[in-house]
C-alpha cells in the first residue's frame, strides 16, 4: 500500500476527544459485562462501545466473537443458542477478577437492551458506539432487530429534537448500506484495518461520514487520518490503551478514541 503523506501536526484538543469504552470498562472488569459497563459510565466514559449478535431465538446480545468458547465457560455458535441457554452460561470468571463471582452483574450473558437501559438511566448523556458483526446466517436481520430496540428506546430520532446518541459501526459496507436505508439519521461508522484501495484517498463507503481505523494502521500510516479529515469525515480510532498511541491519536485530530481503560486515557486527557 502506498503512503499518504501525513500534514503538519495540529494541536491536540485534549477536551473534545470522546473517550470511548471499548466493551465496558473491560481492562477491569469481563469485557460485555454489566459491571464492565457501569464501571465505564461511573469513570465518566463519553460513550460506550459494544458488539451484537443475534440469538437463535432472535435476541440481541452483547458478545463479540461468533462462538461463546473464548468468553464463557460453555462452547457453542451464538446464533446457533437460545438466550435462555445462554443465561445459564458463566461469562465473567475466565477473567479472573477479584469480584464477587455471585453477583450476576459479572457473570452473566449482557442482552442490548439491558445495555440500553443503563446508558438511559444513568443520569447523563452517554453516546452508544454499536457494531454488527459479518458475516452472519440472519443477514439483514441483525440491522431490522437492532433498529427496532433503538426506536422503542427512542434513539433514532430522539423526541427531544436531540441528534440520536447512536452510531453503528461494521466492517461490513452492507451492513451499513442496510442501516442507512432504513434509519438514515443515523451515523454509521466504516470499520478497517486497512485502508481499501479505493478507499486510500480519504472517501468511504457512500453515505459513512466517520471511518474507524485500528491504532496500528494509523500507527504505520498516519497521514490517512489525514486524507479522512481533508475529505470531511470524523475518524474514531480503536483500540487505543497505550499512552503514546493515545498521544498520536490527539496529534493526529481524532474524534473519539476506543478504550480498554476509560479513566485511564480520561486522566491522560486532564478529565478528572
Amino acid at each position: 500500500m502506498s503512503r499518504v503523506h501525513p500534514t503538519p501536526v495540529v494541536l491536540p484538543n485534549r477536551a473534545a476527544t470522546q473517550v470511548v469504552a471499548h466493551r465496558g470498562a473491560s481492562g477491569t472488569f469481563a469485557e460485555h459485562t454489566l459491571a464492565a459497563y457501569k464501571l465505564a459510565v461511573d469513570q465518566g466514559a463519553d460513550a460506550l462501545e459494544c458488539d451484537v449478535r443475534l440469538t437463535a431465538d432472535g435476541h440481541l446480545v452483547c458478545v463479540h466473537d461468533r462462538t461463546v468458547d473464548r468468553t464463557s465457560n460453555g462452547r457453542g455458535v451464538v446464533s446457533t443458542l437460545e438466550l435462555a441457554q445462554l443465561s445459564e452460561l458463566d461469562f465473567g470468571s475466565w477473567k479472573g477478577d477479584p469480584v464477587d463471582w455471585t453477583d450476576t452483574e459479572h457473570t452473566a450473558v449482557l442482552t442490548l437492551e439491558r445495555l440500553l437501559e443503563l446508558a438511559t438511566d444513568c443520569g447523563r448523556r452517554v453516546e452508544l458506539a454499536i457494531e454488527t458483526k459479518h458475516p452472519t446466517r440472519y443477514a439483514g436481520l441483525v440491522e431490522r432487530k437492532l433498529l427496532e430496540l433503538l426506536h422503542r428506546f427512542d434513539l433514532v430520532t430522539p423526541s427531544s429534537g436531540e441528534r440520536s446518541p447512536v452510531r453503528i459501526m461494521s466492517f461490513s459496507q452492507l451492513s451499513l448500506r442496510r442501516v442507512r436505508e432504513l434509519a438514515p439519521a443515523v451515523p454509521t461508522v466504516f470499520l478497517t484495518e486497512r485502508v481499501p484501495l479505493r478507499f486510500r484517498d480519504g472517501s468511504l463507503p457512500h453515505g459513512a461520514k466517520i471511518a474507524g481505523p485500528g491504532i496500528e494502521l494509523v500507527r504505520e500510516n498516519p497521514g490517512y487520518v489525514a486524507a479522512l479529515h481533508r475529505a470531511g469525515h470524523r475518524v474514531h480510532v480503536w483500540t487505543v490503551d497505550d499512552p503514546e498511541d493515545v498521544e498520536l491519536c490527539l496529534r493526529l485530530g481524532v474524534e473519539a478514541v476506543i478504550t480498554n481503560h476509560p479513566r485511564q486515557v480520561l486522566d491522560q486527557l486532564g478529565r478528572q
